[in-house]
């Protein structure tokens, strides 16, 4: 794993209704390059929140966030430039029922990086190979399951060539039967080298594929640690209670 940070987050606040809700209450973190870091917690505990603010999907009422060097939550950048770089997934796929799946991959690279459409159906193509829906480049969203269907989603990130991906709960929607296919996807996703943040509730995936677990609880990072340490030796009395309910 490389040393270089790639996204730097101090002292981040995020509060509701004049600040009676502080659903981010003091966040200090730093991400690396190839770092796979896995976001738990109880419900209503800030994980997506704070995923959300790493791309300014959620403004922070507080703090900063530096990617790459750069402090996005500086008012005069232009975030959409550095959204680019930031792949996200989301517990629903959110892809265009009105265009194949072709065309939802394809439509990013050629409007955003101004590719050639041959080109970037040509990268759509070998991406969808590699989750195994090659054959499904023609059809809508609507022919597909959610597994198929998220495996899309994640695709359509890939195909803006993301220095880092954030997910969302990407199994959270899905049938039971599916959520094995999207975590391969995942755990093939993470070997090859991409930095990840991944808010899960799939303990056996962010033992297995996380770098590192953050345990959220309150709007702060309760504990953070490397996964076998994390769930074989839990500091803090709120993460042994977590994990004798989820385990």
């Amino acid at each position: 794993m490389s040393d270089n940070v790639l996204l730097e987050i101090k002292g981040l606040k995020k509060h509701y209704r004049n600040g009676t809700i502080k659903a981010l209450n003091g966040i200090d973190c730093t991400i690396k390059q190839g770092e796979v870091v896995v976001i738990i917690g109880p419900s209503g505990c800030g994980k997506s929140t704070f995923l959300r603010s790493l791309n300014l999907l959620e403004l922070p009422t507080e703090g900063e966030i530096l990617f790459e060097g750069i402090e996005i939550t500086d008012p005069k950048i232009d975030i959409n430039r550095h959204r680019q770089k930031i792949g996200m997934v989301f517990q629903q796929f959110n892809l265009f029922h009105n265009l194949n799946i072709l065309d939802n991959i394809t439509l990013a690279p050629i409007k955003l990086l101004k590719k050639p459409k041959a080109q970037a159906e040509q990268e759509a193509m070998q991406l969808l190979e590699r989750v195994g829906l090659a054959d499904r480049a023609a059809v809508y969203p609507s022919q597909l399951s959610g597994g198929q269907k998220q495996r899309i989603a994640i695709v359509r990130a890939l195909a803006m060539k993301p220095d880092v991906m954030l997910f969302d709960e990407p199994t959270s929607a899905l049938d039971p039967e599916m959520v094995g296919e999207v975590l391969d996807v995942m755990k093939e996703l993470a070997q090859s080298g991409m930095t990840m943040v991944v808010v899960t509730h799939e303990m056996g995936f962010a033992r297995e594929v996380g770098t590192r677990v953050l345990f959220m609880k309150d709007g702060t990072i309760m504990e953070e640690g490397d996964p076998h340490t994390f769930f074989d030796a839990p500091k803090t009395e709120h993460a042994r209670n977590f994990l004798a309910k989820v385990l």
